[in-house]
């Protein structure tokens, strides 16, 4: 079973942090509180340490807060970016729903001209972007299993997948999701689209959507971003359909 302890300390994390790596366990502390984990130790093991470091008041305040098992753990859901090569996402969707995997994929329209007649059409709005819902063992496991046809997108400098917060998903999914013509997708590596005062529209086909609202060739926009991977630009919005959001 994975097992992972939590301790409460009395120092800085990271002197804390130093010793068990120096006994020889994986510790590290979230966004430096006052506490640190290790990452499924044997629980004999985890007892010696917590001897060797408490008396010095430099280690641990108390035993043990939290076990926690692979399940639980592991059944955690989350969204995840994935980068496609080959612009091969309707092959990547059809694996992913034959493992479950509820996915998603941005979507535009195009107008064509078919038989001397305008029609409109759904395609990728990116030909290599996609989105899925699942566990990290299950994006680290799809990352391997299809090395060199796609890729997962991670935060710099981390290796694990970089989950999406799951309102910020969402509403970039209520925005892809209507058929207007005039969304544009952007780089999010390039302008910072989060920028400024946050609000919501209250009327028209956006209306209940929430991003910023940015200039982009001579109109207002509102923009909804997913840190680290894309960003959408709507169609024009009125003044009068914006207010600020709480």
């Amino acid at each position: 079973m994975h097992r992972t302890f939590i301790f409460y300390t009395f120092a800085t994390t990271d002197i804390v942090v130093h010793q068990f790596i120096r006994l020889g366990l994986q510790a590290f502390a979230p966004d430096r509180k006052q506490y640190c984990v290790l990452d499924n130790p044997t629980q004999p093991y985890v007892l010696r340490c917590w001897r060797e470091l408490s008396p010095d008041n430099e280690g641990i305040e108390s035993m043990p807060m939290h076990e926690q098992s692979s399940t639980e753990t592991s059944n955690t859901t989350n969204w995840y970016a994935l980068k496609v090569f080959y612009n091969r996402v309707a092959k990547i969707e059809t694996l992913l729903k034959g493992r479950d995997i509820e996915s998603y994929i941005p979507m535009k329209s195009v107008e064509q001209v078919v038989a001397g007649h305008k029609v409109r059409r759904r395609k990728p709005a990116i030909s290599s972007l996609m989105f899925m819902r699942c566990s990290e063992a299950e994006a680290s496991d799809l990352q391997k299993t299809l090395m060199g046809e796609v890729m997962v997108y991670r935060n710099r400098g981390e290796r694990q997948p970089a989950a999406i917060p799951d309102n910020e998903m969402q509403m970039f999914i209520r925005v892809t999701s209507i058929d207007e013509l005039g969304m544009e997708y952007l780089s999010e590596s390039g302008e910072e689209w989060t920028t400024g005062d946050r609000v919501r529209v209250t009327g028209g086909i956006f209306q209940g959507a929430e991003g910023y609202i940015k200039r982009i060739k001579g109109n207002h926009r509102l923009v909804v971003a997913i840190e680290g991977v894309i960003a959408v630009a709507t169609s024009y919005i009125p003044t009068c359909f914006l207010e600020k959001a709480e």
